[in-house]
């Protein structure tokens, strides 16, 4: 007998030779319906195979990021074979899952068009009601190659040769489409539902400029037509809300090409900058931060002490300066660490939390720019704590509160990545797992649920990662959390402890925002340009029907400004509705109507943003419930 453990702790014993699929059955209720694969002992399985051991059973569903990309996995392998029954001679390059959908890259004899679309859906849909099991074998090197070479799929050849001796090859069958594949695979083409093929693009085999170009087709599924229609109306309303558009609709931002890449703020894109600085200085001195400014140009010997010079040029601009090296910064770090270098600390002092507004700029190649979210030029909201190292949990889960603060003001949602030890890394295995090991401590103790994210921390330590979640379902990564033992030993950090002799601190750097253009470029298409009245660029917007009503709308106006408001009045001599309509189509959150009634009564006709007319107030009765709402910063 096997004896099994499932994701709620209890434990099943099955007979040899029982598959996974049977134990989902056994189970029953929805998992049979919903079940897409299995994680067993940490190994991605399909739900056909016959369990191997004793172990460890996780029942994978399209909730599961696993799940989703075994079931777009399979889905590329129905348009793979919908594409070889369409257009024979076809050769097929490869297949993966992507966020959202998935691709293939084919090699056809002639090239497709986007009106070969419906014809491929037709074909997957068919090849979907047809049910055929996905069946996997494992093969010898030399039978996999005399299949593909027979099959004239030379792609597929490649890959097989460049396969190390020894490997498993496996492929996978379903009807009379086979293909090189490692799995895992759904049990049948029926488990696919809802289809939708989205473009056509050109990518290099293997992505080397030198090979052939092929033509991909990009795709995605869902297990319900909802689901599609949800995405594909979240696709249409992110196109409607591009940041790139808004921004100059509504006199934000734009970025020109006198200089790309570095981003240009108008008036009222200012205004939305002014405030979520204004609330960054106000909740960091809440939280026991100083705030510092940092030169944007340093010498090289500077960027050579910290690494960056070896890590990091290709990203970085130069200049020359009385004949010697300076480089402009790509980050803030080295000059916190200059400030905190200018005292001798106690370890009283300690922590130190160090904020700085800082502006740098990082190289990035044309082709890869993307209005505010990707900048040559930028401001972090950066931080840098200097801490005992009995004080390193706390401060990160400080950091966690204070991220966790900001993120739900903006209605994010989010979840967390532990980046570890890239590649091109300084420091010892030691010093990277002491570092890693706090970080998850501290996530464990917030018991907070967080996925591993191998090799992708930075050169001089481990971090948190926060992706945010937005109105359209978008993930952003925005917050960080870097825990650095390097830098503090390279400059020569210390602190005189109780003992009376100099020690090392340890050094958090973090960022909240990330990066303040970036961050006004997603709150801008996730609240699609109607922004919270607290950011909002105009509050108020005052309308008298007549030109006899500008006297009391221009009184108005100056009241509602020495009350703190933003506040503008419309005395065009266009008709009333053509003002509403236009001061909908700028996102203004009030908009108050004026004419003979109110000006007698001392009243203004409210017309809200989401909520449409509320009928005439009082004036102070207004300005009161307007203020509140700017107060408790209410994003609804």
């Amino acid at each position: 007998m096997l004896r099994i453990t499932l994701g709620d702790g209890k434990v099943r014993d099955y007979p040899e030779g029982t598959t996974f699929a049977q134990v989902v059955q056994d189970l029953g209720g929805r998992l049979m319906s919903e079940a897409l694969a299995v994680r067993f002992n940490g190994k991605l399985m399909d739900l056909a195979a016959p369990i191997p051991a004793d172990g460890r059973l996780e029942i994978l569903t399209f909730e599961d990021e696993d799940g989703r990309e075994v079931y777009r996995h399979s889905s590329a392998h129905v348009m793979a074979q919908a594409v070889k029954r369409l257009f024979p001679g076809t050769r097929l390059a490869i297949g993966p899952a992507i966020d959202k959908g998935f691709y293939y890259d084919f090699d056809p004899e002639q090239p497709f068009t986007p009106e070969d679309f419906d014809r491929i859906e037709q074909e997957m849909q068919s090849i979907i009601s047809a049910d055929y099991p996905i069946v996997r074998k494992e093969i010898s090197r030399e039978e996999a190659l005399e299949l593909f070479s027979g099959l004239g799929e030379t792609y597929k050849v490649e890959l097989i040769e460049g396969l190390a001796e020894g490997e498993t090859i496996s492929v996978y069958q379903q009807g009379e489409f086979i293909d090189l594949c490692a799995g895992p695979h759904l049990v049948s083409t029926g488990k696919i539902k809802a289809i939708k093929l989205m473009s056509l693009a050109g990518a290099y085999w293997r992505g080397d400029e030198r090979n052939k170009m092929l033509q991909r087709i990009y795709a995605t599924s869902f297990p319900k037509k909802s689901m599609l229609d949800d995405y594909l109306y979240k696709l249409e309303e992110a196109k409607k809300r591009d940041h790139r558009r808004l921004g100059r609709e509504l006199g934000l931002f734009v970025v020109l090409d006198e200089g790309p890449g570095f981003p240009f703020f108008l008036p009222k894109g200012m205004i939305i900058r002014n405030e979520l600085e204004t609330f960054w200085r106000q909740e960091h001195i809440k939280a026991g931060y100083q705030e510092v400014k940092t030169p944007i140009i340093l010498n090289r010997s500077l960027w050579e002490k910290s690494g960056h010079w070896e890590h990091y040029r290709e990203n970085m601009y130069f200049t020359t300066i009385d004949e010697e090296d300076y480089a402009v910064k790509p980050m803030n770090c080295p000059g916190g660490i200059l400030v905190y270098k200018q005292n001798l600390h106690s370890y009283r002092e300690l922590p130190i939390r160090l904020g700085e507004l800082g502006l740098v700029h990082r190289h990035e190649k044309s082709g890869v720019l993307h209005g505010l979210m990707r900048v040559r030029a930028f401001t972090q909201d950066d931080a840098h704590i200097f801490m005992l190292p009995s004080q390193i949990t706390q401060e990160i889960k400080g950091v966690i509160d204070m991220v966790d603060h900001f993120y739900r003001l903006f209605g994010f949602s989010y979840h967390v990545e532990l980046s570890t030890k890239p590649e091109k890394a300084m420091g010892s295995d030691e010093i990277w797992e002491k570092a890693t090991g706090a970080l998850r401590q501290a996530l464990e103790e917030k018991g907070m649920e967080y996925k591993i994210n191998e090799g992708d921390g930075a050169f001089y330590g481990p971090k948190i990662d926060f992706h945010l979640r937005d109105s359209l379902d978008r993930t952003w990564q925005c917050g960080t959390i870097q825990l650095d033992f390097l830098m503090p030993e390279k400059f020569d950090l210390t602190y005189v402890g109780e003992d009376g002799e100099k020690h090392r601190p340890v050094m958090i750097h973090r960022v909240i925002y990330g990066s303040l253009e970036r961050f006004i470029g997603i709150l801008t298409e996730h609240f699609g340009g109607a922004f919270p009245t607290w950011l909002a660029p105009v509050q108020v917007r005052i309308i008298p029907i007549t030109e006899r009503h500008h006297g009391y709308a221009v009184e108005l106006e100056a009241g509602f400004r020495e009350a703190g408001l933003r506040v503008e009045s419309d005395l065009r001599s266009e008709k009333v509705g053509y003002k509403i309509r236009e001061g909908q189509l700028q996102r203004i959150p009030y908009l108050l109507v004026v004419g003979d009634k109110e000006t007698e009564n001392k009243t203004v006709s409210v017309r809200k943003r989401k909520e449409g007319d509320l009928g005439p107030q009082p004036v102070a009765e207004f300005l009161n419930r307007i203020k509140k709402e700017i107060a408790g910063k209410v994003v609804g």
